[in-house]
């Protein structure tokens, strides 16, 4: 069995495409692109990518870091990494219609979150783009601006399926 360095993008079958940042006797510690950081054992089933075969101590925590942010840049469509909150890991959504002749709908909660995700991420790049827009004049700006902050607004429901604080939506900025 090969032993993979820090820095090593793996595809494993559930959690997705990730990159090995830490090594231990018997886990790789891999952030994955969906799912955040995981523990998974040496011997786990998955695909390598592209290995890396450097000593784990002659890898700084900060290379790791710029590996991962470009790496994760490269690979998603999305313009960070927002890990779920661990107690809604391996959950679903259970939607139940008022009539009884109907059947629920389950979806896991990792897949919903993920879309949650993206639309927070496309309406942050929206964002940028009405900023940075030569066409729009400061007033269409402003009132772009006002519409985006009113659905971050709409959307801080959510705010509880996400692990860290700072990838909450926010309705307003200060």
């Amino acid at each position: 069995m090969q032993l993979l360095g820090i820095g090593s993008r793996i595809k494993h079958p559930e959690f997705g495409n990730g990159v090995v940042t830490n090594v231990t006797s018997k886990h790789y510690w891999v952030t994955f692109i969906k799912n955040g950081l995981e523990t998974i054992d040496l011997n786990t089933d998955f695909e390598v990518i592209e290995a890396i075969d450097d000593e784990v101590d002659t890898v700084s925590f900060s290379e790791v870091e710029q590996s991962l942010i470009s790496i994760l840049r490269k690979w998603s469509d999305a313009s960070s990494v927002s890990p779920i909150a661990d107690k809604w890991k391996g959950g679903k959504l259970i939607l139940t219609p008022e009539n009884s002749n109907l059947s629920n709908k389950e979806i896991p909660i990792d897949t919903f979150f993920h879309k949650i995700v993206m639309v927070r991420d496309r309406i942050r790049v929206m964002e940028q783009k009405v900023n940075s827009s030569k066409n729009l004049d400061d007033q269409e700006k402003i009132d772009l601006q006002q519409y985006i902050t009113r659905i971050y607004g709409s959307l801080t429901t959510f705010n509880v399926l996400f692990k860290n604080q700072s990838d909450h939506f926010v309705s307003d900025k200060k």
